[in-house]
């Protein structure tokens, strides 16, 4: 109901602030053409000002939407409001400018712009502050104002009753908690104890009720879910396994049957789609390009020492799935049965091996490493679905027996060529931890925009030779 409230309100709120750009144009261009323009001059044609106002407003609701204007969320006070509409205001009209100028709008006038943005800011601070002032004041009055009841001890009650305090809506209050244990002696909005929920429902006009408890088993929540059901008042839970900062719980459905989930990434169906759309085209790329540097690295490899021209390497993948890992060989053909002479030369503190001047990396091998040249055919690898353009390091078995159970979160996505490790200076990090670390932030804050950046930042790196991938 929130959810749908929230929609409702910042749809309305989207139209307000396109209405306002719309009158605050009119008024300005009255303005410009009755006060700053002489009778022998043309006014600003109605293309050059549709134009502008078109712009402006498409602007200002992807700019106050990146902004959370059109959130759920209240604004704090009426000062941050009007700093967040200063700013993205101040960047809807830098956008304009802009484009006047590539554009070349010759009738374009400076006054017209600095009379429109000034109204603009005006009436939509008016709106907003009269919108807000709505929300908390006026709808609370309302005669069919949501009233809510909150079961659950004085912490997680306090904690939803702080939560809808700051939750957009057309007007909700609560009036009251029950407690889930009979010994408590907070009496914090505390109405009495949950079994007399049926008389409270009874004889106060609630609206909803919400269950906060806190997984005590001696509460049989069924039986109280079902006495709101049978007497038609609407029931909501906050599940006892989420915490604040700890779970992010969602729920998805399968044939109309609920699934609480609590995902481990910032992964979702559509984010994946776009993922893999970016693997393909950038795994067909390098393929090409790994096919034409092939006869030239394959000669280069056989004359400078003796072995296979591809290494093959079985690494962990997403879950623990395994896959035949491919680079171009940059070490002496027994260069693994030789890591074990060199273990106390390891840089890297856990359960991953580095070393400065490795003796078994070939002359080819340290120019191929240089360049970066040693992992394109991991393309294959990402065409195949083994791995990603961007995503964690894969590690190989051994390194895998030996981690600690919270550094198998970095396994939960798809290994990748590169990855947040690499392009935040993969030479200078040392501890496994800070490496895992990264790994996770990186699948927790995932966004598709982050894998464009760290694709970039790594072509960058490449290019200036700032350390091997």
């Amino acid at each position: 109901m929130f959810q749908q409230q929230a929609y409702i309100l910042n749809t309305f709120r989207m139209a307000l602030d396109a209405f306002s750009i719309i009158v605050a144009a009119y008024l300005a261009f009255f303005i410009h053409a009755v006060f700053f323009i002489p009778e022998d001059v043309e006014p600003m044609s109605t293309t050059t000002f549709t134009t502008a106002v078109l712009l402006v407003m498409f602007a200002n609701n992807y700019i106050m939407g990146r902004s959370n204007l059109y959130s759920d969320l209240r604004p704090s006070s009426r000062f941050a409001l009007i700093a967040v509409v200063f700013k993205s205001l101040f960047i809807d009209f830098a956008i304009l400018g802009a484009s006047v100028y590539l554009l070349r709008l010759a009738d374009f006038s400076r006054y017209f712009m600095i009379f429109f943005g000034l109204l603009s800011f005006v009436f939509i601070i008016v709106e907003k502050l009269l919108m807000e002032f709505y929300i908390s004041k006026l709808s609370k009055r309302s005669f069919s104002v949501r009233k809510i009841l909150v079961i659950g001890n004085l912490e997680r009650g306090q904690m939803v009753a702080d939560l809808l305090e700051k939750q957009l809506s057309w007007g909700h209050e609560i009036i009251g908690r029950l407690t889930t244990e009979k010994t408590s002696n907070d009496s914090l909005y505390s109405l009495g104890h949950i079994d007399e929920l049926p008389f409270i429902l009874r004889d106060h006009p609630i609206d909803e009720v919400v269950f906060a408890v806190d997984g005590n088993r001696a509460v049989n929540i069924a039986s109280h879910l079902n006495h709101c059901k049978q007497v038609g008042v609407p029931a909501r839970i906050l599940p006892a396994l989420w915490q604040p900062g700890e779970h992010s719980i969602t729920v998805d459905q399968c044939h109309n049957v609920p699934f609480l989930t609590i995902p481990v990434g910032n992964f979702n169906a559509t984010g994946l789609m776009y993922k893999r759309i970016l693997d393909i085209i950038g795994g067909l790329t390098g393929t090409i390009l790994f096919l034409l540097v092939y006869p030239f690295v394959a000669v280069a490899i056989k004359l400078d020492s003796p072995g296979p021209i591809l290494f093959k390497q079985k690494r962990v993948g997403q879950h623990g799935r395994t896959f035949i890992l491919l680079k171009f060989r940059s070490m002496v053909s027994d260069a693994e049965a030789k890591q074990a002479e060199l273990s106390d030369k390891n840089l890297m503190q856990g359960s991953i091996f580095k070393m400065e001047n490795d003796p078994r990396i070939t002359k080819v091998g340290k120019f191929l490493r240089k360049s970066s040249l040693d992992e394109f055919p991991q393309f294959l690898n990402v065409l195949r679905g083994e791995m990603s353009l961007v995503g964690t390091r894969p590690p190989t078995i051994e390194e895998m027996e030996k981690y600690d159970p919270w550094q198998y979160k970095r396994l939960s996505g798809k290994p990748g060529i590169t990855g947040l490790w690499q392009v935040s200076g993969r030479n200078k990090i040392t501890d496994f931890n800070q490496i895992v670390d990264l790994d996770c932030q990186y699948l927790e804050r995932w966004r598709f925009l982050d894998d464009l950046k760290i694709l970039f930042q790594t072509i960058y790196i490449v290019i200036r030779r700032k350390g091997a991938f």
